[in-house]
């Protein structure tokens, strides 16, 4: 593809990926509709990314030709739709560097993946039998950050509240970084579990991980990483991070709704319990006992997102085409461009890493004395799409002290000009509130 067109101004490097940017949107028919009459500048990616053609064609093709249930038929519709189902989890295990295509478990999203290995450690800490990996004890503790998701909290606080466990977290700087000043203390003897984002969803920031999988090792903890907002946005390889666990789902990576993904190391899947029963997951039953297929088979009980599933594999094909390196490249350059244009917005409080290192192409910030929705309601008036609220990460609001922000996130779509966009909309935002 063509290079893209970059702002006067901005370096250029002859050795970086690039892609024709509105070549792109072109795939995208979304992208070409008004909202309140204007052309829509959609900057809610990190909440959930638009879908290109061949997405929508691949599960439409699916649902008018291939349309039959997995794993359950020898006719030749059902043998197509298992093709189609376990082909995506191929595509996907490729796309993460999965060593094996059995370590990708299909679930509805990210939040079900992370629930699965919680209830994992419930179930184990409640069976004597239990793999003493996933036993806790009153007294034992799991690391999470105070940038989490509300689905990377919510799981272990009631995991917690059941065994007697304790929540724990990395504290976050006043720069959006993890402070990992503590590392050695945070993570010790009874550090049974590190889960954190790879990405955070409201700051934008790349998390590290080598120093931290190091510590864990160190103390025999598992590790799990949210890639929610890491996977769509950069080149992940679940080995090159050292995970045992990786939860991410795939509305935000251009592909539909009710698909995630949780891959796990083969080893520490076969010791997981199954989250739910019923067809599909088994391997024999009686009406005494069952015994559970190996995974992924054991965790997708009942009939599974069959549909969502070839989306998902269409979406992957559609990215690796783009190129990860690239995407993250222009969402390099788009923030770089965007922290300087809301710099010049007088008395924006932007949260959040101040440089282009180290984060991805999500910004959240305050106007003061202008409540974030009214933001929201003024920009989509002109047609901006940005998302306001707490983001689902109350905890980092309260920390910064704030009720709520004002966040937008872009993708491999967005251009310069709807930076533009967006800052002369704040400039209309503040003039209306003056």
């Amino acid at each position: 593809m063509t290079a893209t067109a970059i702002p006067r101004g901005m370096p250029q490097y002859d050795d970086v990926p690039r892609y024709d940017v509105e070549r792109v949107r072109a795939d995208f028919p979304i992208l070409a509709r008004e909202v309140n009459g204007h052309r829509m500048v959609y900057l809610d990616s990190g909440n959930t990314s638009q879908k290109p053609r061949v997405v929508i064609d691949a599960m439409r093709e699916h649902l008018e030709r291939h349309n039959g249930n997995v794993s359950r038929s020898v006719h030749t519709v059902g043998t197509e739709a298992t093709e189609a189902y376990e082909g995506a989890r191929v595509k996907v295990a490729a796309f993460i560097g999965a060593p094996t295509p059995d370590e990708v478990v299909f679930v509805k999203n990210a939040t079900e993946a992370i629930n699965l290995v919680a209830y994992g450690f419930l179930s184990s800490s409640l069976d004597v039998a239990g793999d003493p990996r996933f036993r806790l004890r009153p007294g034992d503790e799991i690391v999470i950050s105070e940038m989490e998701h509300h689905s990377n909290i919510v799981p272990w606080q009631l995991l917690c509240e059941r065994t007697g466990a304790r929540l724990r977290w990395f504290r976050v700087t006043d720069a959006g970084r993890l402070d990992l000043s503590d590392l050695d203390t945070l993570i010790n003897e009874r550090t049974r579990l590190v889960s954190y984002a790879l990405v955070s969803n409201v700051l934008g920031t790349v998390n590290p991980t080598s120093a931290v999988t190091k510590r864990a090792r160190e103390v025999g903890a598992l590790v799990l990483f949210d890639g929610s907002q890491a996977v769509p946005q950069l080149p992940v390889d679940v080995t090159d991070i050292d995970a045992d666990f990786l939860a991410f789902t795939g509305h935000k990576m251009c592909g539909p709704t009710g698909i995630g993904v949780l891959w796990g190391r083969s080893e520490l899947l076969a010791a997981l319990p199954p989250f739910l029963g019923g067809g599909s997951m088994i391997e024999t039953v009686t009406l005494e006992r069952s015994t559970f297929a190996p995974a992924p088979a054991k965790f997708e009980a009942g009939t599974p997102p069959i549909t969502e599933a070839v989306g998902l594999g269409a979406a992957v094909d559609y990215l690796s085409g783009v190129g990860m390196r690239a995407i993250q490249w222009h969402e390099k350059e788009l923030a770089a461009y965007a922290l300087d244009a809301l710099a010049t917005v007088p008395g924006l409080r932007l949260f959040g890493p101040r440089t282009a290192v180290g984060r991805v192409g999500t910004l959240s910030f305050d106007l003061p004395g202008i409540h974030p929705h009214d933001v929201g309601q003024v920009l989509d008036s002109l047609g901006v799409q940005v998302r306001v609220g707490h983001h689902c990460a109350r905890p980092l609001c309260v920390r910064y002290e704030v009720p709520a922000m004002t966040r937008a996130s872009f993708y491999l779509y967005t251009t310069f000009a709807e930076v533009d966009a967006l800052v002369d909309g704040l400039a209309r935002v503040r003039k209306v509130f003056a």
